[in-house]
Protein backbone atom coordinates (compact mmCIF):
# COMPACT_ATOMS: atom_id res chain seq x y z
CA UNK A 1 0.00 0.00 0.00
CA UNK A 2 1.32 3.47 -0.90
CA UNK A 3 2.16 5.58 2.14
CA UNK A 4 0.59 9.02 1.98
CA UNK A 5 2.59 12.13 2.91
CA UNK A 6 1.05 15.17 4.58
CA UNK A 7 2.32 18.56 5.75
CA UNK A 8 1.80 19.14 9.47
CA UNK A 9 4.05 22.12 10.27
CA UNK A 10 5.53 25.25 8.71
CA UNK A 11 8.41 27.55 9.62
CA UNK A 12 9.11 30.69 7.59
CA UNK A 13 11.84 33.29 8.00
CA UNK A 14 11.72 35.82 5.18
CA UNK A 15 12.41 39.42 4.20
CA UNK A 16 8.75 40.05 5.09
CA UNK A 17 8.99 38.75 8.66
CA UNK A 18 10.93 36.57 11.07
CA UNK A 19 8.14 34.07 11.57
CA UNK A 20 5.41 32.40 9.56
CA UNK A 21 2.52 34.72 10.39
CA UNK A 22 4.46 37.94 9.81
CA UNK A 23 5.70 36.62 6.48
CA UNK A 24 2.18 35.62 5.43
CA UNK A 25 0.67 38.97 6.40
CA UNK A 26 3.32 40.75 4.34
CA UNK A 27 2.49 38.58 1.35
CA UNK A 28 -1.27 39.12 1.41
CA UNK A 29 -0.70 42.85 1.91
CA UNK A 30 1.44 42.94 -1.24
CA UNK A 31 4.44 44.36 0.61
CA UNK A 32 7.94 44.34 -0.83
CA UNK A 33 10.82 43.22 1.36
CA UNK A 34 13.41 44.99 -0.80
CA UNK A 35 15.60 47.88 0.32
CA UNK A 36 19.17 49.17 0.39
CA UNK A 37 21.78 46.61 1.42
CA UNK A 38 22.75 46.97 5.08
CA UNK A 39 24.69 43.74 5.65
CA UNK A 40 27.82 45.16 3.99
CA UNK A 41 29.04 48.40 2.46
CA UNK A 42 27.82 48.17 -1.14
CA UNK A 43 29.23 51.51 -2.30
CA UNK A 44 30.72 51.08 -5.75
CA UNK A 45 28.75 47.90 -6.51
CA UNK A 46 26.50 47.88 -9.60
CA UNK A 47 23.70 46.59 -7.34
CA UNK A 48 23.04 48.08 -3.91
CA UNK A 49 19.64 46.54 -3.08
CA UNK A 50 18.49 43.24 -1.61
CA UNK A 51 15.67 41.57 0.30
CA UNK A 52 17.26 41.18 3.73
CA UNK A 53 15.83 39.52 6.81
CA UNK A 54 15.50 42.21 9.47
CA UNK A 55 15.29 41.67 13.21
CA UNK A 56 15.98 37.95 13.36
CA UNK A 57 17.17 36.78 16.78
CA UNK A 58 18.84 33.38 16.92
CA UNK A 59 19.23 33.43 20.71
CA UNK A 60 16.23 31.16 21.45
CA UNK A 61 18.14 28.38 19.68
CA UNK A 62 21.81 29.38 19.90
CA UNK A 63 23.67 31.16 22.70
CA UNK A 64 26.06 33.86 21.41
CA UNK A 65 29.17 31.70 21.79
CA UNK A 66 27.60 28.94 19.68
CA UNK A 67 26.02 31.34 17.19
CA UNK A 68 29.44 32.76 16.27
CA UNK A 69 30.55 29.33 15.10
CA UNK A 70 27.94 29.09 12.34
CA UNK A 71 27.10 31.09 9.25
CA UNK A 72 23.84 33.04 9.12
CA UNK A 73 22.11 30.51 6.83
CA UNK A 74 22.51 27.86 9.54
CA UNK A 75 20.89 30.22 12.06
CA UNK A 76 17.91 30.61 9.73
CA UNK A 77 17.58 26.87 9.16
CA UNK A 78 17.65 26.18 12.88
CA UNK A 79 15.07 28.83 13.73
CA UNK A 80 12.66 27.84 10.95
CA UNK A 81 12.99 24.14 11.85
CA UNK A 82 12.08 24.75 15.47
CA UNK A 83 9.13 26.89 14.33
CA UNK A 84 7.94 24.11 12.01
CA UNK A 85 8.23 21.46 14.74
CA UNK A 86 6.29 23.64 17.16
CA UNK A 87 3.62 24.27 14.52
CA UNK A 88 3.35 20.53 13.91
CA UNK A 89 3.20 19.77 17.62
CA UNK A 90 5.67 16.97 16.97
CA UNK A 91 7.73 15.85 19.95
CA UNK A 92 10.84 13.82 19.16
CA UNK A 93 11.35 11.18 21.83
CA UNK A 94 13.51 8.13 22.41
CA UNK A 95 10.68 6.05 21.01
CA UNK A 96 10.30 7.85 17.66
CA UNK A 97 13.72 9.49 17.13
CA UNK A 98 14.97 6.91 14.64
CA UNK A 99 11.85 7.44 12.52
CA UNK A 100 12.27 11.23 12.25
CA UNK A 101 14.70 12.60 9.67
CA UNK A 102 16.06 15.94 8.45
CA UNK A 103 16.60 17.00 4.83
CA UNK A 104 17.60 20.66 4.55
CA UNK A 105 19.59 22.16 1.69
CA UNK A 106 21.23 25.39 0.58
CA UNK A 107 22.17 26.49 -2.89
CA UNK A 108 25.37 28.30 -1.91
CA UNK A 109 25.98 27.86 1.81
CA UNK A 110 28.28 29.88 4.02
CA UNK A 111 29.81 32.44 1.66
CA UNK A 112 29.83 35.26 4.26
CA UNK A 113 31.78 33.09 6.71
CA UNK A 114 34.13 32.03 3.91
CA UNK A 115 34.74 35.66 2.96
CA UNK A 116 35.41 36.73 6.52
CA UNK A 117 37.69 33.77 7.21
CA UNK A 118 39.67 34.45 4.04
CA UNK A 119 40.25 38.00 5.26
CA UNK A 120 41.45 36.63 8.60
CA UNK A 121 43.77 34.20 6.83
CA UNK A 122 45.29 36.90 4.62
CA UNK A 123 45.70 39.53 7.34
CA UNK A 124 46.40 37.50 10.49
CA UNK A 125 47.74 34.19 9.23
CA UNK A 126 46.61 30.55 9.22
CA UNK A 127 46.82 30.06 12.98
CA UNK A 128 44.00 32.58 13.48
CA UNK A 129 41.53 30.61 11.34
CA UNK A 130 38.81 29.22 13.62
CA UNK A 131 38.64 25.46 14.11
CA UNK A 132 34.89 25.88 13.61
CA UNK A 133 35.31 27.43 10.14
CA UNK A 134 34.63 24.29 8.09
CA UNK A 135 31.66 22.95 10.10
CA UNK A 136 30.34 26.50 10.36
CA UNK A 137 29.88 26.97 6.61
CA UNK A 138 29.28 23.57 5.00
CA UNK A 139 25.83 23.08 3.52
CA UNK A 140 24.86 19.92 5.39
CA UNK A 141 25.39 21.59 8.77
CA UNK A 142 21.77 22.80 8.62
CA UNK A 143 20.54 19.21 8.71
CA UNK A 144 23.30 18.22 11.11
CA UNK A 145 22.65 20.90 13.70
CA UNK A 146 18.87 20.51 13.51
CA UNK A 147 19.35 16.79 14.12
CA UNK A 148 21.71 17.42 17.04
CA UNK A 149 19.37 19.90 18.70
CA UNK A 150 16.14 17.98 18.16
CA UNK A 151 17.42 14.42 18.55
CA UNK A 152 16.11 13.33 15.13
CA UNK A 153 18.06 10.15 14.27
CA UNK A 154 16.41 9.16 11.00
CA UNK A 155 17.63 9.93 7.45
CA UNK A 156 19.84 13.01 7.46
CA UNK A 157 20.94 14.65 4.23
CA UNK A 158 21.30 17.93 2.38
CA UNK A 159 20.45 18.88 -1.18
CA UNK A 160 22.33 21.39 -3.32
CA UNK A 161 20.74 22.02 -6.70
CA UNK A 162 21.01 25.79 -7.03
CA UNK A 163 17.62 27.49 -6.96
CA UNK A 164 15.68 24.22 -6.95
CA UNK A 165 17.51 23.01 -3.82
CA UNK A 166 14.78 23.10 -1.20
CA UNK A 167 12.04 21.93 -3.56
CA UNK A 168 14.24 18.89 -4.17
CA UNK A 169 14.74 18.55 -0.40
CA UNK A 170 10.99 18.43 0.18
CA UNK A 171 10.47 16.06 -2.73
CA UNK A 172 13.25 13.78 -1.50
CA UNK A 173 11.80 13.82 2.01
CA UNK A 174 8.39 12.83 0.67
CA UNK A 175 9.96 9.92 -1.20
CA UNK A 176 11.80 8.75 1.94
CA UNK A 177 8.51 8.68 3.84
CA UNK A 178 6.65 6.93 1.01
CA UNK A 179 9.32 4.23 0.88
CA UNK A 180 9.26 3.72 4.64
CA UNK A 181 12.68 5.13 5.55
CA UNK A 182 11.04 7.54 8.01
CA UNK A 183 7.65 8.50 9.41
CA UNK A 184 8.37 12.23 9.66
CA UNK A 185 10.99 14.53 8.15
CA UNK A 186 11.94 18.16 8.74
CA UNK A 187 12.61 19.45 5.22
CA UNK A 188 13.33 22.62 3.25
CA UNK A 189 16.14 25.07 2.72
CA UNK A 190 18.01 28.11 3.99
CA UNK A 191 20.15 30.79 2.35
CA UNK A 192 21.98 33.91 3.51
CA UNK A 193 24.37 35.22 0.89
CA UNK A 194 23.77 38.95 0.79
CA UNK A 195 27.52 39.49 0.82
CA UNK A 196 30.13 41.13 -1.45
CA UNK A 197 31.21 37.96 -3.23
CA UNK A 198 27.72 36.83 -4.19
CA UNK A 199 26.34 40.24 -5.13
CA UNK A 200 29.43 40.95 -7.25
CA UNK A 201 29.16 37.56 -8.93
CA UNK A 202 25.49 37.81 -9.83
CA UNK A 203 26.03 41.44 -10.90
CA UNK A 204 28.77 40.35 -13.29
CA UNK A 205 26.32 37.88 -14.81
CA UNK A 206 23.80 40.74 -15.22
CA UNK A 207 21.29 38.58 -13.36
CA UNK A 208 20.31 41.20 -10.75
CA UNK A 209 18.01 44.18 -11.09
CA UNK A 210 19.88 47.50 -11.07
CA UNK A 211 16.83 49.50 -10.03
CA UNK A 212 18.82 50.79 -7.05
CA UNK A 213 16.84 54.00 -6.70
CA UNK A 214 13.50 52.19 -6.39
CA UNK A 215 14.14 48.86 -4.66
CA UNK A 216 10.55 48.05 -3.75
CA UNK A 217 9.62 48.08 -7.42
CA UNK A 218 12.71 46.23 -8.63
CA UNK A 219 11.32 42.69 -8.54
CA UNK A 220 8.62 42.68 -11.21
CA UNK A 221 8.01 39.24 -12.72
CA UNK A 222 6.45 39.20 -16.21
CA UNK A 223 6.55 42.98 -16.45
CA UNK A 224 8.09 44.33 -19.66
CA UNK A 225 10.40 46.57 -17.60
CA UNK A 226 11.90 43.72 -15.54
CA UNK A 227 15.69 43.69 -15.56
CA UNK A 228 16.68 40.86 -13.21
CA UNK A 229 15.99 39.41 -9.80
CA UNK A 230 16.51 40.89 -6.34
CA UNK A 231 18.63 38.67 -4.12
CA UNK A 232 16.97 37.59 -0.89
CA UNK A 233 17.67 35.51 2.20
CA UNK A 234 15.77 33.42 4.73
CA UNK A 235 14.46 29.90 5.22
CA UNK A 236 11.41 27.80 4.46
CA UNK A 237 11.06 24.58 6.46
CA UNK A 238 8.16 22.13 6.67
CA UNK A 239 7.37 19.00 8.65
CA UNK A 240 6.22 16.13 6.47
CA UNK A 241 4.60 13.06 8.03
CA UNK A 242 3.15 9.76 6.98
CA UNK A 243 -0.62 10.15 6.95
CA UNK A 244 -1.50 7.41 9.47
CA UNK A 245 1.16 8.56 11.92
CA UNK A 246 -0.15 12.12 11.74
CA UNK A 247 -3.76 10.92 12.11
CA UNK A 248 -2.99 8.78 15.16
CA UNK A 249 -1.42 11.66 17.05
CA UNK A 250 -4.21 14.03 16.07
CA UNK A 251 -2.02 16.38 14.03
CA UNK A 252 -3.52 19.11 11.89
CA UNK A 253 -2.91 18.11 8.27
CA UNK A 254 -2.33 21.24 6.23
CA UNK A 255 -1.97 19.61 2.80
CA UNK A 256 -1.06 16.34 1.14
CA UNK A 257 2.03 16.06 -1.06
CA UNK A 258 0.80 14.11 -4.08
CA UNK A 259 3.27 14.89 -6.86
CA UNK A 260 7.00 15.47 -7.27
CA UNK A 261 8.75 15.96 -10.59
CA UNK A 262 12.42 16.31 -11.50
CA UNK A 263 14.04 17.06 -14.84
CA UNK A 264 17.12 18.54 -16.50
CA UNK A 265 17.25 21.02 -19.36
CA UNK A 266 20.62 19.65 -20.58
CA UNK A 267 21.00 23.01 -22.26
CA UNK A 268 23.06 25.78 -20.56
CA UNK A 269 24.85 26.53 -17.29
CA UNK A 270 22.51 29.37 -16.33
CA UNK A 271 19.90 30.04 -19.02
CA UNK A 272 16.70 27.99 -19.27
CA UNK A 273 15.97 25.97 -22.39
CA UNK A 274 14.32 28.46 -24.74
CA UNK A 275 11.43 26.17 -25.64
CA UNK A 276 10.66 25.42 -21.99
CA UNK A 277 11.34 21.70 -22.48
CA UNK A 278 12.70 21.01 -18.99
CA UNK A 279 9.97 23.02 -17.27
CA UNK A 280 7.30 21.31 -19.35
CA UNK A 281 8.55 17.84 -18.50
CA UNK A 282 8.94 18.53 -14.79
CA UNK A 283 5.38 19.84 -14.40
CA UNK A 284 3.98 16.91 -16.40
CA UNK A 285 5.99 14.51 -14.26
CA UNK A 286 4.62 15.99 -11.02
CA UNK A 287 1.05 15.87 -12.29
CA UNK A 288 1.59 12.33 -13.52
CA UNK A 289 2.77 11.10 -10.13
CA UNK A 290 -0.19 12.86 -8.53
CA UNK A 291 -2.60 11.15 -10.94
CA UNK A 292 -4.11 14.54 -11.74
CA UNK A 293 -5.01 16.38 -14.91
CA UNK A 294 -3.94 19.97 -15.62
CA UNK A 295 -7.57 21.04 -15.25
CA UNK A 296 -7.48 19.95 -11.59
CA UNK A 297 -4.98 22.69 -10.65
CA UNK A 298 -6.27 26.07 -9.47
CA UNK A 299 -3.00 27.77 -8.50
CA UNK A 300 0.69 27.72 -9.45
CA UNK A 301 3.27 29.44 -7.28
CA UNK A 302 5.69 30.09 -10.11
CA UNK A 303 9.47 30.25 -10.12
CA UNK A 304 8.90 33.78 -11.52
CA UNK A 305 12.27 35.39 -10.82
CA UNK A 306 11.82 38.66 -12.75
CA UNK A 307 14.51 37.79 -15.30
CA UNK A 308 13.60 38.45 -18.95
CA UNK A 309 14.30 34.93 -20.22
CA UNK A 310 13.13 32.95 -17.19
CA UNK A 311 9.69 34.53 -16.95
CA UNK A 312 9.04 34.11 -20.67
CA UNK A 313 10.08 30.45 -20.66
CA UNK A 314 7.95 29.58 -17.64
CA UNK A 315 4.91 31.12 -19.33
CA UNK A 316 5.62 29.09 -22.47
CA UNK A 317 5.87 25.94 -20.34
CA UNK A 318 2.64 26.59 -18.43
CA UNK A 319 0.79 27.08 -21.71
CA UNK A 320 2.21 23.85 -23.11
CA UNK A 321 1.28 21.80 -20.03
CA UNK A 322 -2.08 23.34 -19.19
CA UNK A 323 -3.41 24.06 -22.69
CA UNK A 324 -6.74 25.89 -22.66
CA UNK A 325 -6.76 25.76 -18.86
CA UNK A 326 -3.61 27.91 -18.71
CA UNK A 327 -5.70 31.07 -18.98
CA UNK A 328 -7.89 29.94 -16.06
CA UNK A 329 -5.23 28.78 -13.60
CA UNK A 330 -3.91 31.46 -11.23
CA UNK A 331 -0.13 31.93 -11.51
CA UNK A 332 1.66 34.26 -9.10
CA UNK A 333 5.25 34.99 -8.16
CA UNK A 334 5.82 35.71 -4.49
CA UNK A 335 9.43 36.58 -5.42
CA UNK A 336 7.97 39.94 -6.40
CA UNK A 337 7.78 40.53 -2.63
CA UNK A 338 10.40 38.27 -1.03
CA UNK A 339 13.06 38.53 -3.71
CA UNK A 340 14.85 35.39 -4.82
CA UNK A 341 16.06 33.27 -1.88
CA UNK A 342 18.11 31.06 -4.22
CA UNK A 343 18.41 27.64 -2.54
CA UNK A 344 15.77 28.54 0.05
CA UNK A 345 13.24 29.75 -2.52
CA UNK A 346 11.57 26.39 -3.11
CA UNK A 347 11.06 25.71 0.59
CA UNK A 348 9.67 29.15 1.27
CA UNK A 349 7.37 29.00 -1.74
CA UNK A 350 6.16 25.49 -0.98
CA UNK A 351 5.21 26.66 2.51
CA UNK A 352 3.52 29.75 1.04
CA UNK A 353 1.53 27.52 -1.31
CA UNK A 354 0.37 25.40 1.64
CA UNK A 355 -0.69 28.57 3.46
CA UNK A 356 -2.54 29.84 0.38
CA UNK A 357 -4.50 26.58 0.26
CA UNK A 358 -5.32 26.71 3.98
CA UNK A 359 -6.18 30.40 4.12
CA UNK A 360 -8.05 30.45 0.81
CA UNK A 361 -5.97 33.38 -0.41
CA UNK A 362 -3.65 33.57 -3.41
CA UNK A 363 -0.74 35.98 -2.84
CA UNK A 364 -0.33 38.53 -5.62
CA UNK A 365 2.39 39.37 -8.10
CA UNK A 366 3.22 42.97 -7.26
CA UNK A 367 4.79 45.52 -9.63
CA UNK A 368 3.16 43.90 -12.67
CA UNK A 369 2.24 47.19 -14.30
CA UNK A 370 2.88 46.42 -17.96
CA UNK A 371 2.92 42.71 -18.85
CA UNK A 372 4.75 41.66 -21.99
CA UNK A 373 2.41 40.72 -24.82
CA UNK A 374 3.64 37.09 -24.63
CA UNK A 375 3.12 36.99 -20.85
CA UNK A 376 -0.66 36.86 -20.89
CA UNK A 377 -1.72 34.50 -18.10
CA UNK A 378 -3.60 35.33 -14.88
CA UNK A 379 -0.66 36.41 -12.73
CA UNK A 380 -2.89 37.74 -9.90
CA UNK A 381 -1.51 41.27 -10.30
CA UNK A 382 -1.11 43.69 -7.39
CA UNK A 383 -3.77 42.36 -5.02
CA UNK A 384 -4.25 39.06 -3.16
CA UNK A 385 -7.29 37.07 -4.21
CA UNK A 386 -9.65 35.10 -1.98
CA UNK A 387 -10.58 31.76 -3.53
CA UNK A 388 -10.71 28.08 -2.72
CA UNK A 389 -7.65 26.07 -3.76
CA UNK A 390 -8.09 22.31 -3.92
CA UNK A 391 -4.90 21.53 -5.88
CA UNK A 392 -1.80 23.67 -6.26
CA UNK A 393 1.65 23.42 -7.81
CA UNK A 394 4.94 25.16 -7.10
CA UNK A 395 7.93 25.31 -9.46
CA UNK A 396 11.65 25.77 -8.86
CA UNK A 397 14.30 25.95 -11.58
CA UNK A 398 18.04 26.20 -11.00
CA UNK A 399 21.35 26.95 -12.69
CA UNK A 400 22.71 23.94 -14.50
CA UNK A 401 19.23 23.28 -15.85
CA UNK A 402 17.89 21.47 -12.78
CA UNK A 403 14.12 21.60 -12.25
CA UNK A 404 11.68 20.57 -9.53
CA UNK A 405 7.90 20.74 -9.29
CA UNK A 406 5.67 19.83 -6.35
CA UNK A 407 1.90 19.28 -6.31
CA UNK A 408 -0.25 19.45 -3.18
CA UNK A 409 -3.94 18.98 -2.55
CA UNK A 410 -6.40 19.40 0.28
CA UNK A 411 -6.39 16.48 2.70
Amino acid sequence: MTRRVVVTGLGLISPLGVDTEASWQGLVAGRSGAGPITLFDSEGFPVTIACEVKGFDESPWLVPKEARKFDRFVHFALGASHMALADAGLEITDENAERVGVVIGSGIGGFPLIENTHTTLMTRGPRRVSPFFIPGCIINMCSGLVSIQTGAKGPNSATCTACSTSAHAIGDAALYIRHGYADAIIAGGAEAVVCPMTVAGFSSMRALSTRNDDPQRASRPWDRDRDGFVIGEGAGIVVLEEYECARKRGAAMLAEVVGFGMSADAYHISAPSEDGDGAIRVMRSALGEAGLNPEDVQYINAHGTSTPAGDRVETIAVKAVFGDHAKRVMVSSTKSMTGHLLGAAGGLEFAITVLAMNRGVVPPTINLDNPDAENDLDYVPHTARETEIKVAMTNSFGFGGTNASLVIRQV
